[in-house]
């Protein structure tokens, strides 16, 4: 699945429908919804926006009024896990079955294997949108696994098209032995784009281990990213446990807390007051509709009766940075998809019943500042004039459908997909 620059962009991309989170407070509106805009764009970057188009502008190129994201943000995925699906035969349903059959074929991913499937990862999401993405690596002993190099080598080559980032994951017991945490931390550390994660489940749960990892990062000013309370449990133990322990050290990186299902499964009153608590820490909540949808509350003949989303609508409400990623593909966790950010957050449209979800929860799939440990507002002024076009209008039935162009630092891209072949056939203004 590979892309080609046809056609470079003029100065002025005009008439774009941008979503109401990304413009400024005081943007003008028209019938209760935002004005359409119109952006500068200077040396492949975002220049200047305004709802009014000077009337200087000789070139541009008219995007008609349909719908334009940023690029996307894929935050929460498992590149050395992909496309093994054909290869593992039948799952036990669950997440700890899911575990197991992936763990029989880690004898699999050698070098050239994990390679052409990442490769193949990176190019599908590529032609999707997607700008950044963080995967997760599973890490079993003191030292990194092939995959976390073959990765460090992918971002490199890649870094022109995909900023990509990779997290340590690491099961809680192989942390508890301080020896072992001290000594990966440093190895991720010395990863420029490595940040340190753990898998924190009532099966391996230790307080202990679980403390010291998070004061030792904070100690070396290292960012998490946690598989934290990935199951219906009636106390989300592990949430519990990161926030007394925030309350009492200073951490002044990000924590992103990936899965928390149990915070949909515990009491209404402890759920509240977690989410108060997480709404004073630098935490971001991410959600990952597929798989839980797929693994929570799994039994081969009977119907699942609770979804395992966290909380989108009561974090959100608080101002807490919130995320959806598509998390696995087509691996013994999903044995479907691909990495498409749009489908992820249709799946969450869904499951968890958002309502206005271009104007603000696009967002959730956009906004990569959550991601980081200076959570500034989103702004596009600076950055690379990148956007997805959506050849839709409506944004009361997106996201419904998945044609799209690109816009990639000042060219629009049309990725070599047959479903996009026809691609805006009315949009005279974009060829």
């Amino acid at each position: 699945m590979s892309s080609s620059i046809t056609t470079p962009v003029p100065q002025w991309l005009t008439n774009l429908r941008l979503p109401e989170w990304l413009l400024p407070t005081d943007w003008p509106l028209l019938n209760g919804l935002p004005q359409l805009a119109h952006v500068e764009v200077s040396a492949g970057a975002v220049a200047k926006l305004t709802p009014i188009l000077p009337s200087d502008v000789i070139e541009s190129i008219n995007i008609d009024g349909a719908l334009c994201l940023p690029s996307l943000v894929e935050a929460h995925a498992h590149l050395d896990k992909t496309f093994t699906r054909h290869r593992i035969g039948d799952v036990t349903p669950g997440l700890l079955g899911a575990i197991e059959a992936m763990q029989q074929d880690k004898s699999k991913w050698s070098h050239d294997d994990l390679w052409q499937r990442v490769e193949q990862a990176l190019q599908q999401a590529y032609a999707n949108g997607v700008a950044y993405l963080r995967t997760h690596v599973d890490w079993d002993n003191e030292q990194a696994p092939a995959a976390w190099h073959v990765l460090q080598a992918l971002a490199k080559s890649w870094q022109h098209k995909i900023h990509l980032e990779q997290v340590a994951l690491v099961p809680l017991t192989l942390l508890a032995d301080s020896n072992n945490t001290d000594t990966i931390l440093q190895q991720v550390s010395a990863t420029g784009n490595g940040i340190m994660g753990c898998f924190i489940h009532s099966v391996n749960f230790d307080a202990d281990a679980f403390e010291y990892l998070i004061k030792q990062a904070a100690k070396l000013h290292i960012d998490l990213d946690l598989h934290i309370d990935e199951e219906l449990a009636d106390q989300p133990q592990g949430l519990i446990c990161l926030l007394d322990c925030l309350e009492t050290v200073s951490f002044r990186g990000r924590i992103v807390c990936g899965h928390v299902c149990a915070l949909s499964s515990c009491e209404t009153s402890l759920a509240t007051s977690l989410l108060d608590r997480i709404q004073q820490q630098p935490i971001t909540l991410i959600s990952l509709p597929t798989t839980n949808l797929l693994l929570q509350d799994a039994e081969v003949d009977r119907t699942p009766k609770l979804l395992g989303l966290t909380l989108l609508k009561e974090a959100k409400s608080r101002d807490i940075p919130t995320m959806i990623a598509t998390d696995n593909v087509q691996d013994a966790f999903c044995s479907f998809g691909e990495y498409d950010p749009i489908e992820a957050l249709r799946l969450a449209t869904y499951g968890a019943q958002l309502s206005h979800v271009f104007d603000r929860w696009s967002q959730s799939i956009c906004n990569a500042n959550y991601l980081s440990s200076e959570l500034n507002a989103f702004n596009l002024i600076g950055k690379s004039a990148d956007f997805v076009v959506f050849d839709n209008k409506d944004v009361w039935s997106w996201p419904s459908g998945e044609e799209r162009l690109l816009i990639r630092g000042g060219y629009v891209i049309k990725p070599n997909k047959q479903a996009v072949v026809p691609l805006f056939n009315d949009h005279k203004d974009i060829s």
